[in-house]
């Protein structure tokens, strides 16, 4: 009989990393990476895509199905948890996230090559939706297998600062995102002609067909990941149960259908990964949207200074996940709740002071007073987008919100139809139910200019805004403009830069720790299945709708910051339940679990 392999003690787990060990721990985070770069890829492009494969709808409603096929890569994340976390358990972490990849990497490059509406029809935008559904499964089952498995490599007084690797890699895949497409746009549109559709409009080379260009290099990040990981052995605590025959023959059953250990899960979504994910989606896509969509603040410059705050930021996973093996994962992570939830409503109000300051004048000097029927206002929360809010309260707030106005209501008599005051000037809004003919395209082009009008004479800042911050860019210049990326130094962009890191700053303390806590967390033979599914509820649920959350919270109140009473609320709350009932667990041996 074969002698079985001895799992070595804690002192020789407490040494120093091999340089070997080294090398497949920043292999396996490199290969997520490039998941993360794939993810975030269709994101970026949801408007392009939108115009591709739902272009036989109009403009509004076919953006409508392209958040929604975005949304579904959310939405099946904590399935795709589920059934990789299972075969994680059962035939190993290695085989399981080469297969998470393989998934990714072509479903990417597929979205690429894809026919449009025009070319196949119906088929397209079906075979869009069932692509991005496989991209959130896999998804689903790369984290916990990538965060495992460093974490069973890592000597145990360095486990923290080991899987804080891991954890960069969400946010090096949406910086190498960003500057790809940032590279192929400017390249694409300054030396290619535009596009003459079939309808007869003009639209960009890279719209028409430059936005393929990032999801077929994929295929060249998926090769270099396969050979990466094809390198890799079986995780040592895996290997060990292997050979004793001790490995869970129905790992979701034990994970989820015990109490203890459903306890367990339970306590590790709501009193850390909630508050985990808040925060991390506010300081890092939260924060993206309301420069361009609240603050107006033109893509590039939005995007460039977002790049610089990561660039700064990133190192703080591994700040923070070595600190972690200092003196604990929860005073950092719910540290950074705490900390987060104090100081959100400040940060994102002088953001909006330094960014756009005519604005922000705007906001407190203008009076905007929304007279409706209470019976006709709705909680407009839409986070795919499919639902219509058509009453003349909803469509009234709605324009003031995507007008970044501050506003209050007042109450009106039943069947009123809904009036907006805006300083001395008072605008009938409209019921799209009781528009006929014409009227559904004229009636609202009237009030859309009548509103603009109005703010504009109240004092709101219009296409020609001086104050708002930008970097200039000129499209003909091609990849010259690359080196507008560092026309940073000015008082107002450092100032928006250094609120940004901030905020990338508290992501990396929620963050940073967050792998090697979920890998203490549970017990060796369910790990995988344990640690995925609390994670991706957490961060595809709590964390992925937190955008149409805060649009619905604002929309309904008219004011601009309400919408961060979402993560602060979900932050205070783990905040709460991880000091009473979540363990500290930086001191377990993870292998006699």
């Amino acid at each position: 009989m074969a002698a079985i392999p001895m799992t070595p003690g804690a002192a020789e787990r407490s040494r120093p990393m091999t340089r070997e060990e080294k090398k497949v721990i920043l292999a396996s985070s490199a290969g997520t990476i490039f998941e993360w770069y794939d993810f975030y890829l269709y994101g970026s492009l949801a408007a392009i895509i939108g115009a591709q494969f739902f272009s036989q709808y109009p403009e509004a409603t076919r953006n409508v199905f392209a958040l929604l096929a975005f949304a579904a890569g959310f939405l099946v994340r904590p399935f795709g948890a589920l059934v990789f976390g299972r075969l994680g358990d059962l035939i190993g972490r290695k085989h399981t996230f080469l297969i998470t990849i393989m998934i990714m990497g072509l479903s990417t490059f597929l979205v690429g090559v894809l026919p449009n509406y025009d070319s196949i029809g119906w088929l397209a935008p079906v075979t869009l939706v069932a692509l991005r559904m496989a991209q959130g499964l896999a998804l689903g089952g790369e984290y916990g297998g990538a965060a495992i498995y460093v974490a069973e490599h890592a000597p145990q007084n360095r486990r923290g600062f080991y899987t804080s690797f891991i954890q960069t890699t969400a946010t090096l895949g949406l910086l190498l995102s960003l500057v790809v497409i940032l590279f192929t746009q400017i390249y694409v549109n300054a030396n290619y002609p535009e596009v003459v559709m079939a309808s007869g409009a003009k639209i960009t080379a890279f719209a028409a067909w430059g936005w393929r260009v990032p999801f077929i290099v994929s295929v060249a990040l998926l090769a270099i990941s396969l050979y990466i990981r094809l390198q890799m052995k079986e995780s040592p605590a895996f290997q060990k149960m292997k050979d004793e025959g001790t490995l869970s023959k129905a790992p979701l059953g034990e994970a989820f259908g015990q109490w203890k250990n459903a306890k367990i899960a339970l306590l590790a979504l709501l009193g850390m990964v909630a508050g985990q994910a808040v925060v991390w989606y506010t300081g890092q896509f939260y924060a993206l949207f309301y420069l361009q969509s609240i603050l107006r603040v033109d893509q590039f410059t939005a995007n460039v200074l977002i790049a610089w705050s990561l660039t700064v930021g990133t190192f703080g996973f591994l700040f923070f996940g070595w600190l972690s093996d200092k003196i604990g994962r929860k005073p950092i992570i719910l540290g950074g709740c705490l900390v987060a939830a104090l100081t959100f409503f400040p940060l994102f109000e002088l953001m909006t002071k330094t960014a756009n300051p005519a604005l922000y004048e705007a906001q407190q000097k203008t009076k905007i007073v929304v007279t409706a029927d209470p019976a006709q206002c709705s909680f407009q929360f839409n986070p795919t987008g499919t639902s219509k809010f058509t009453s003349s309260c909803d469509i009234a707030k709605a324009a003031l919100a995507r007008s970044s106005a501050t506003y209050s209501t007042e109450a009106a008599p039943a069947g009123t139809t809904t009036k907006v005051k805006i300083g001395e000037t008072e605008i009938q809004a409209f019921d799209v139910a009781k528009l006929t003919g014409d009227e559904t395209k004229s009636v609202p082009a009237a009030f859309t200019k009548s509103m603009n009008e109005a703010l504009q004479k109240a004092g709101y800042p219009g296409a020609t805004n001086s104050s708002i911050v930008k970097i200039p860019i000129e499209p003909k210049e091609g990849l010259k403009n690359f080196a507008k990326m560092f026309d940073v130094f000015s008082t107002q962009k450092m100032t928006i830069i250094a609120i940004l890191t901030i905020l990338v700053l508290y992501v990396t303390a929620v963050y940073g720790p967050i792998a090697a806590a979920l890998v203490e967390f549970f017990p060796t033979r369910i790990r995988y299945s344990g640690l995925s599914l609390p994670y991706h509820i957490g961060n595809g649920w709590f964390g992925g709708l937190l955008p149409a959350t805060a649009f619905a919270m604002v929309a309904a109140t008219g004011d601009i910051y309400f919408g961060l009473w979402y993560p602060v609320g979900i932050a205070l709350m783990t905040v709460v339940i991880g000091v009473f009932f979540v363990p500290e667990t930086y001191k377990r041996d993870i292998f006699k679990q």
